[in-house]
């Protein structure tokens, strides 16, 4: 099984961007996207043999995340659950019959770190959210998740220690998550790749010098590391600040 998923920075300017033709090169079984920037009746994707399922921010031209998939799934749902009030489009979870996919776009902490303790409640709100799925079946989640975890997923760590998205916090809630039972596809086959980043700055030839960050993920729950065949990054993919990154499974 093929899993794609891409931070698209608004999906109407990345299909202008040439979206379309590399949804349908790399042939995914389940597509995932993040940071839609639309509401459903925006933009009318024709994607042949995909079923289509969107969760929408009630601010329009923000946040939101779609997963395009082949498989028809049992069942579907958007958000964190009743208990957590979540307005801005960035959960949907599909059920298969052997596992879940929980498709996130996790809220930015901001350049001033305004946003940090709203950051880490939804942290904890997600693992708990994880943890509860992972007791049914075993998940996989994908999407960006805002985080350089470690030094290596970045380019210049020293002079990042203190910005969002690589604060002590952040870095701290990720390695919560994966000791409690989930799996860095990425790290797990490449746990010394250096240079592998998905998210470049649009300032000059940032990306031309790879001067990025590793910050889009796909988790896999403990039970599930054995499954995983490739875990790549499609760093030449342009269309955003962010390029595609994949996992397949033998499932």
């Amino acid at each position: 099984m093929k899993l794609v998923s891409w931070n698209v920075n608004g999906i109407r300017a990345c299909v202008a961007k040439g979206f379309v033709d590399f949804f349908e090169e790399v042939k995914a079984d389940i597509f995932c996207i993040q940071e839609t920037k639309c509401q459903e009746n925006q933009i009318q994707l024709e994607l042949k043999g995909y079923e289509q399922y969107w969760n929408c921010a009630e601010r329009k031209g923000y946040s939101g995340t779609a997963i395009f998939t082949k498989i028809k799934p049992l069942s579907v749902q958007f958000g964190l659950g009743e208990e957590f009030e979540e307005k801005e489009g960035r959960v949907i979870t599909l059920e298969y019959d052997s596992f879940y996919l929980v498709n996130v776009y996790t809220p930015n902490s901001k350049r001033d770190l305004s946003r940090l303790d709203y950051r880490l409640m939804w942290e904890d709100e997600m693992r708990n959210y994880l943890l509860q799925l992972d007791r049914k079946k075993p998940v996989v989640v994908c999407g960006d998740l805002n985080v350089a975890h470690n030094e290596i997923d970045l380019k210049n760590p020293k002079s990042n220690k203190k910005n969002s998205g690589f604060t002590i916090e952040e870095r701290e809630k990720m390695s919560t998550l994966l000791q409690a039972g989930f799996v860095d596809s990425f790290r797990y086959l490449h746990p010394t790749i250096e240079g592998a980043y998905t998210w470049w700055s649009y300032m000059n030839k940032v990306r031309e010098r790879n001067i990025g960050w590793r910050i889009d993920y796909f988790l896999v729950s403990f039970h599930l590391k054995q499954e995983i065949q490739v875990a790549s990054i499609h760093k030449d993919v342009l269309g955003s600040d962010h390029c595609p990154v994949e996992l397949q499974l033998s499932i």
